[in-house]
């Protein structure tokens, strides 16, 4: 990880902290609990005011901040005096009724999704251009002789995915998208065969080191060039953008996967390339080179479909940036829910070390214009973070919010506060689970940056 990585993952990270923290503040002065200090950042305070009975504090780290009110160390108090119950003086947080901790410790949650809905409601507002394949297929079992549910439904290479579901699908991106979330969950899949409409049950497997579905087909690209390095091979080979392969060494090309099958299965050091140009076939040679063993560079990039995501005014924009809240949260709790189907944990669990590159190097991609969507796409990853955040803190997890809030519920039920002694017999199962997610994590993210 560069430092500019680093930095800027651990920004959006705290931008994204700040609002949850944010939200436990607002809801504490709602309901009447005094917050004590209010914090832009950890570590060493540069800068405190104080404005009525709160601290405001700008700290030296910018990863978050936090937000401390009044009777919170009541716990750490009620332990060291051996209370059988936490005080619970007027104006503190133990002092409030259990409806109005609940309302605190779901305040922080909340407003990540207020903010995920108004970062995707300005995405849309402004807009943004989406690049993938077209909906054609390959079957994977054709290059790796392996069987996969397409296989099984009857689905073959050249086939159209029209709709999943009764839902339209126009992009192979849209395609991965629904199958990724649809594991071991049969859908309807409509395709157009060479004119003809056909439909087909699908049930996706569950791939246990990504967590997510797949059915084993590969979008069918055209080899049509869309960008040339200057330096690269097929640019000294004085191929252009618009050229289409249509041959390697004589032996005729119709996708992008089987010209690169052609050229891996023997890695010739030359190849004889046949295109055409507007309306003309000409022939040139290739020099290649295989990078670290893998699949040829070419240096080129293939045509794909540009489609632009745009609201038709603010309103539009709203009702957008709600739909996608909704959609993340679904998804993202689908994906909690695999941990429980066999995932490979270790793959599939982000530690805090991988959380903050991913983040930076999308922001860093995003402001440099390097990816499809700019900024818009740091932006919609920066909503995806947060929504996570709520739905990983509305968890029944004892220190965290959720486990809070399961605990209050449980006082509102019976009438009665629950023992010091049982608070902190059920805090250590908390520490306990977090300290084991933590470490499983960590050991995720080393393999991770082992592997890069």
């Amino acid at each position: 990880m560069t430092l500019i990585t680093i930095a800027l993952g651990l920004a959006g990270l705290g931008v994204v902290v700040f609002f949850h923290e944010l939200g436990h503040f607002i809801v504490s002065r709602l309901v009447g609990v005094e917050v004590e200090e209010f914090s832009l950042g950890w570590g060493p305070r540069l800068f405190s005011k104080k404005i009525g009975s709160t601290a405001y504090t700008l700290s030296a780290l910018p990863i978050g901040g936090y937000c401390r009110m009044k009777g919170e160390d009541s716990y750490r108090k009620a332990i060291e005096q051996k209370l059988e119950e936490f005080p619970r003086e007027p104006g503190t947080y133990f002092g409030a009724s259990p409806f109005r901790r609940i309302l605190i410790s779901f305040g922080g949650p909340f407003m990540n999704v207020v903010f995920a809905v108004v970062v995707y409601s300005l995405v849309m507002a402004v807009g943004y251009d989406v690049k993938s394949w077209d909906n054609r297929i390959l079957l994977a079992s054709q290059f790796d002789g392996g069987s996969y549910p397409a296989d099984r439904s009857g689905l073959e290479s050249g086939d159209r995915i029209v709709a999943i579901d009764g839902k339209k699908i126009t992009t192979f991106g849209e395609l991965q998208e629904y199958i990724a979330l649809s594991a071991q969950k049969p859908i309807e899949v409509s395709i157009d065969r060479s004119g003809r409409q056909l439909g087909v049950q699908i049930r996706p497997d569950f791939d246990k080191e990504s967590g997510i579905g797949r059915v084993g087909v590969y979008p069918w690209i055209e080899p049509v060039i869309e960008t040339v390095d200057a330096s690269g091979a097929a640019a000294l080979a004085g191929l252009r953008v618009g050229d289409r392969i249509i041959s390697i060494n004589g032996i005729p090309v119709d996708h992008t996967i089987g010209l690169f099958s052609l050229l891996d299965a023997e890695k010739p050091a030359k190849a004889t390339v046949r295109f055409t140009r507007d309306g003309t076939e000409v022939e040139a040679t290739l020099v290649l080179a295989y990078p670290s063993g893998s699949t040829a560079d070419l240096g080129v990039g293939w045509k794909s479909i540009t489609s632009s995501v745009r609201a038709g005014g603010p309103g539009e924009a709203l009702a957008m940036g709600l739909s996608e809240t909704v959609d993340t949260i679904s998804a993202t709790y689908r994906g909690i829910a695999t941990l429980f189907m066999g995932v490979d944990i270790l793959k599939a669990v982000s530690g805090p070390a991988r959380i903050t590159w991913m983040v930076g190097s999308v922001a860093q991609s995003g402001l440099s214009g390097e990816s499809a969507g700019g900024l818009s796409m740091a932006l919609n990853f920066l909503a995806v973070l947060s929504i996570g955040l709520f739905a990983m803190n509305l968890l029944p997890i004892p220190l965290l919010d959720g486990g809070s809030i399961l605990l209050f519920i449980l006082e509102l039920i019976r009438h009665k506060a629950a023992k010091v002694k049982t608070v902190l017999r059920y805090q250590t199962i908390g520490m306990v689970a977090v300290a084991a997610l933590f470490l499983l994590s960590t050991v995720g993210d080393v393999l991770f940056f082992s592997r890069k």
